[in-house]
């Protein structure tokens, strides 16, 4: 599939097109392969395992499970804290990095890589040790290496923050159903039951990774994210005659040595023995499927069974739809158009729905203000200040802007120590409170931000209510950006182009608005697809 996308791109002539395989000699065939085709653009080979770190690309699975050193390499990765350097460090990051690609075209069959790692096996293994009472470190660190949903998870966190960052612009994926189309009654796996919970593992990981892409694709900066999903058999790469390979490897011949009891069937080491040469025939080159005999072809193909699709055909989806032409089969298009979104009726609903809060919020005497279901803590803290800030400045957007950072300080601290239930409601839900001096804290029972090695000033941006002026005079700049984009705003008269809420409207300050606007301008969280 990736040598047919590959041609495909050559007839639009790139400057450059760097292919990666699993292996040194696949990806210098493949080289080769494209080279009558590839005129002025430049063909580039890379090559190793790209879910691991980079400096361990090139070693064989057996080394990453049985070397302790390598395996702590691969674990830190996929539990370890993730950021730029997690990035770096793996293979597809580095990868990207010193490619700087504008077009990734992601043919790795990533559901079968990790599902079959075979967690069942591993979680045979574990509750068999266990019942012996000899489980070791090496062993729970091995199941840890199968989980399927840890290795997506950093893979594609990987792939988009690399892609972000060195403004890669389209991110195509051909993915997979995991069962070529068919349902769980399908007859063809991989020497396996049908279907195996391998099999089903393979689909169920390939259907988060399709959903994982389809957030991917409503995230601000990334590239334009599309999935081509084929549900037939992919074939052929080649057909011919000689030794059958299987995992790069030939297969032996083997011979009965002579009859053996049936009651002596399991242990019959003896039965067998090599004949020193290995098998040959005819086959179809089916790629990471394998080599396939005529008959074993026939019989997927078969009309009413997988049938199957040329490699060429994807790939002529695959370069339309970088050109933004709809191919018709770009699946994360697919679930933007079938997925429910947000609705009219829900929108006016919604103003209803605070209108009543509101008044039984006026007819109580009570504010809530924030409960801690709803997280990030961050939330609950933004809440909490900008209601401080709504009292302070008698709901006034403008007296908000114009209060010293100072006497907010001091006024907050008081507030809070004269306003038991103001305080409490603060504390009861798991926030400490910061006082303006910066060295004493308010806290409750329980804190749902802890002090850690990253200090006070990382805590109390995550989840500490920060009296400090230094916190107030950043609320003073966020209230001050309000203004001034409310003031840019031609309002109504000037037609649809700007969002506008009543509270900007009135210039009235509201909590949940302001964490709303923090989140969606500040943290660059802004919901782009609807």
């Amino acid at each position: 599939m990736g040598l047919a996308a590959a041609r495909e791109l050559l007839l639009h002539q790139p400057a450059a097109v760097v292919i990666a395989a699993l292996t040194e000699e696949e990806a210098r065939d493949g080289v080769e392969a494209l080279r009558p085709d590839a005129g002025g653009t430049e063909v580039l080979a890379e090559w190793g395992n790209l879910f691991v770190p980079a400096a361990l690309k090139d070693a064989p699975r057996e080394t990453l499970l049985n070397d302790a050193g390598a395996r702590g390499q691969v674990l830190d990765g996929l539990y370890g804290s993730l950021g730029g350097d997690a990035v770096r460090a793996n293979a597809l990051g580095d990868l990207i990095f010193r490619h700087r690609p504008e077009i990734v075209i992601d043919c790795v069959n990533t559901a079968t890589g990790f599902a079959y790692q075979n967690v069942f096996q591993s979680a045979a293994g574990l509750r068999g040790a266990a019942r012996r009472d000899d489980v070791s470190g090496e062993l729970v660190e091995r199941h840890l290496l199968t989980l399927y949903l840890p290795n997506l998870i950093h893979h594609v966190y990987v792939a988009l923050n690399a892609m972000m960052e060195v403004g890669t612009r389209a991110y195509l994926k051909v993915g997979t159903a995991g069962t070529g189309g068919m349902g769980l009654n399908i007859p063809f796996t991989h020497s396996e039951d049908r279907p195996s919970r391998q099999l089903l593992a393979k689909s169920a990981v390939a259907g988060a990774h399709t959903l994982l892409l389809y957030l991917m694709a409503r995230t601000p900066g990334a590239p334009a994210v599309k999935e081509i999903k084929p549900t037939a058999a992919i074939s052929w790469k080649r057909i011919g005659f000689g030794e059958v390979m299987r995992g790069r490897r030939p297969i032996p011949r083997i011979d009965a040595a002579g009859p053996v009891a049936l009651a002596g069937f399991e242990g019959a080491g003896e039965a067998w023995k090599e004949t020193g040469e290995t098998l040959d025939g005819v086959f179809l080159d089916a790629g990471e499927n394998g080599l396939f005999s005529p008959g074993e072809f026939e019989a997927l193909t078969a009309l009413g069974l997988m049938e199957f699709i040329t490699p060429e055909e994807i790939a002529r989806d695959v370069v339309w739809e970088i050109q933004g032409r709809p191919s018709g089969h770009d699946v994360v298009a697919a679930l933007d158009a079938a997925t429910s979104g947000p609705t009219y009726r829900a929108g006016v609903l919604r103003t209803a729905a605070l209108a009543h809060m509101d008044a039984l919020e006026e007819e109580s005497g009570s504010h809530a203000v924030a409960y801690e279901m709803l997280g990030p803590p961050r939330l609950a803290k933004l809440l909490f200040e900008g209601e401080i800030l709504r009292r302070l400045a008698d709901g006034s957007l403008d007296r908000a802007a114009e209060l010293e950072p100072e006497e907010m300080a001091a006024r907050a601290g008081r507030l809070l120590e004269e306003d038991a239930d103001l305080r409490t409601r603060i504390l009861s839900i798991g926030l400490p409170i910061l006082l303006a001096d910066g060295e004493r804290v308010l806290r409750g029972r329980e804190v749902k931000v802890g002090l850690d090695e990253r200090g006070p000033e990382a805590a109390a941006r995550s989840g500490w209510v920060d009296l400090r002026a230094a916190n107030w005079a950043m609320w003073a700049r966020r209230v001050g950006e309000v203004l001034r984009r409310l003031g840019s705003h031609s309002g109504a008269e000037g037609g649809s182009r700007w969002d506008m809420e009543p509270w900007q409207r009135e210039r009235r300050i509201r909590p949940g608005a302001l964490a709303a606007w923090i989140f969606r301008y500040e943290d660059e969280g802004e919901r782009i697809k609807r």
